[in-house]
This record gives structure tokens, C-alpha cells and sequence, in this order.
């Protein structure tokens, strides 16, 4: 198997069908609301070691994001001493606009396939997506 080829396809994959970026944000700041829509009961100390960061690094990430009105904070029912982070309507939206490819450019190039090859293609990203979760979830 031809592991830079993979990539390659990837990254043209999706330079070719992202939506146009509109947000100011950083790598770091996207990977943040990534860990927030992927997990549940998410707090800065999660998110630091998540992403092998510091503390104080995964707060003033999520400082800015509380700014920009992309996350809010919240504390736990039974113990107000932990404050959970969450996406906001907004944090997920801009995520999904920075992170997803763009549907209506993926219904255009559906639309030259076949359904046997549109079908391929969901059943290889879906197995390969159950491996990645069974190996890496946290």
C-alpha cells in the first residue's frame, strides 16, 4: 500500500471540495472544537491533555472561542466545581465549515458517479472510519 499516495488523494480531496473559509481561526482552535463535538463532558483539563497541551493553553484557546460566541461554559448537576465546555449553534456551524467537505460541491461530483461507485466509495470511508475509532478513541 502506497501511504503517500493515500494522502496525496486525501489532500486533494479536500482542497478540491472545502467550503470557503470566513472565520479567523487557528489550527489549534479548530482542533479544540473538534475534541469538543467528538466527546461528551469536555473541561480544559480534558481538552490540555487531549491535545497535549498545557492548562493554561487550552484556556485561552477556549477564552478566544468564548469571545468569538463558538463555545460556553457550564457547570456539572451534582458538583458546581466542574465546568464543562461545550459548542454553541454558531461553534458548530463555523466547525463543520472549516472541518466538513462542502455537500453541494459532494452532491456535484455524486452526481458523474455511479451508484456503485458512490457506493464504494461510502463503504471504504466507513470501514475505514470503524478501524480509526476502534484504534485511536480515547
Amino acid at each position: 500500500m502506497d501511504i503517500q499516495s493515500i494522502n496525496e488523494a486525501w489532500t486533494d480531496i479536500y482542497y478540491l471540495l472545502h467550503y470557503e473559509h470566513k472565520e479567523n481561526l487557528t489550527h489549534q482552535n479548530i482542533r479544540c472544537m473538534q475534541t469538543m463535538h467528538k466527546n461528551q463532558y469536555v473541561t480544559v483539563q480534558i481538552l490540555a491533555d487531549t491535545m497535549g497541551i498545557s492548562h493554561n493553553t487550552a484556556s485561552e484557546h477556549i477564552k478566544r472561542l468564548l469571545q468569538k460566541g463558538y463555545v460556553r461554559k457550564y457547570k456539572q448537576e451534582g458538583d458546581k466545581r466542574i465546568v464543562y465546555i461545550e459548542l454553541t449553534a454558531e461553534g458548530k456551524s463555523v466547525l463543520e465549515k472549516n472541518t466538513e467537505l462542502d455537500k453541494e460541491k459532494l452532491k456535484m461530483v455524486f452526481g458523474r458517479l455511479t451508484e456503485e461507485q458512490c457506493d464504494q466509495i461510502y463503504h471504504s470511508f466507513e470501514l475505514l472510519r470503524q478501524v480509526a475509532i476502534h484504534e485511536f478513541r480515547r
